[in-house]
């Protein structure tokens, strides 16, 4: 017995389960949405991209494709509500590999935000359910209404991709708060997400100006005459 026969009569038996524990009306509306996950699981890896990006952007995420493809976007992705990130907005790169679903689509934070398992400069996410863990039964709607909201709500500092911000959660979490608020006021705004890659690098070559002055003001006000 092959994998799909198998699965086939699993998914028989569950019905006849169903039939039996619920009403006519309750069994056919479960029938409807088996039939429907298995039909997205079975499409071939092309028809289910465009499925799972549609019922991306049927869930009010605004898609921002690149190249006029499927295979690459940016998402804009709101913190989390009740979270450190709430009110913050971030443009999420997509990459969906050939073999999708089949292999882990990559996702990248293009807004900087601290965060102990988010790379500060390539955006990149330490993310085991992505990473490691990815399964064809995940979707990209699970990504954003599930995963990459979790991760926001409860870092993990103990596999951290930025080690600073790992460090200052364990050592000090009202600092650590305190910085994540004000990464959010300075790079996580809506007029942030639209910025152009060299609006980007003046703005970082801003913070490393300010840092610097604010150094070297530091050092003359330590130099000044008794």
């Amino acid at each position: 017995m092959d994998y799909w026969e198998l699965k086939c009569r699993l998914e028989s038996s569950i019905f006849t389960y169903f039939a039996f524990r619920f009403s006519s009306e309750e069994y056919e509306a479960a029938k409807v949405v088996w039939s429907l996950q298995y039909w997205l699981k079975m499409s071939s890896p092309s028809k289910r991209r465009e499925m799972d990006v549609m019922k991306l952007m049927m869930s009010d995420y605004n898609v921002e494709t690149i190249n006029d493809g499927l295979n690459e976007f940016n998402v804009k992705f709101h913190g989390p509500k009740e979270s450190l990130y709430e009110g913050g907005v971030w443009k999420i790169r997509v990459e969906l590999p050939d073999a999708y679903p089949f292999k882990s689509p990559s996702i990248g934070f293009v807004n900087k935000i601290f965060h102990p398992n988010v790379d500060e400069l390539s955006g990149s996410v330490c993310l085991d359910v992505i990473n490691q863990s990815w399964s064809p039964m995940f979707d990209l709607l699970n990504i954003f209404e599930v995963f990459l909201p979790q991760l926001l709500l409860y870092p993990n500092p103990s596999d951290p991709l930025n080690g600073d911000a790992a460090s200052l959660m364990m050592k000090d979490r009202k600092q650590y708060d305190q910085k994540v608020k004000e990464y959010c006021e300075r790079y996580a705004k809506k007029e942030d997400i639209t910025k152009s890659a060299a609006d980007k690098e003046t703005d970082d070559e801003d913070d490393i100006t300010d840092e610097d002055t604010g150094s070297s003001d530091d050092e003359i006000a330590g130099h000044a005459d008794p």
